[in-house]
């Protein structure tokens, strides 16, 4: 499995694409995925998304302009247990519920991962709350 990054230049700095690029294999260890993973950041809303979307053929977009890291990484998390839910769940199609068992299982994990990211890598507080 592998992930590909598209956008990865809306981040001004190299600690911030680290980041990015360390939580994704942070969520892998959590919750491993068998196919690869697109992940797209966005510049705007010029798809049909709120700040992020799993789109068939494993692709998550998240928008990422004018948005703190931390609610960017949250995003990705949040997208990726969607993406955990369509290739190991068996979930098909799109769920639109909100507060339903499928979007609370992803924002309760994605808080859960943000938390234990910060905690097993505090190098990246930082970055990630951006206070340097």
């Amino acid at each position: 499995m592998k992930v590909y990054f598209k956008g990865l230049n809306k981040f001004s700095k190299p600690k911030q694409i680290q980041a990015v690029k360390d939580f994704v294999k942070y969520l892998q260890t959590e919750l491993p995925l068998k196919d690869d993973v697109y992940i797209t950041f966005k510049g705007g809303r010029d798809i049909k998304m709120t700040t992020g979307v799993r789109r068939p053929g494993s692709q998550i977009f998240v928008l990422a302009d004018k948005r703190l890291m931390i609610d960017i990484l949250r995003t990705v998390s949040h997208e990726w247990v969607h993406e955990f839910q369509h290739q190991k769940m068996g979930l098909k199609g799109k769920v639109q519920n909100i507060g339903g068992p499928v979007e609370n299982m992803a924002n309760v994990l994605s808080g859960i991962f943000m938390k234990k990211f910060d905690k097993i890598f505090p190098h990246y507080s930082p970055v990630i709350y951006e206070e340097e």
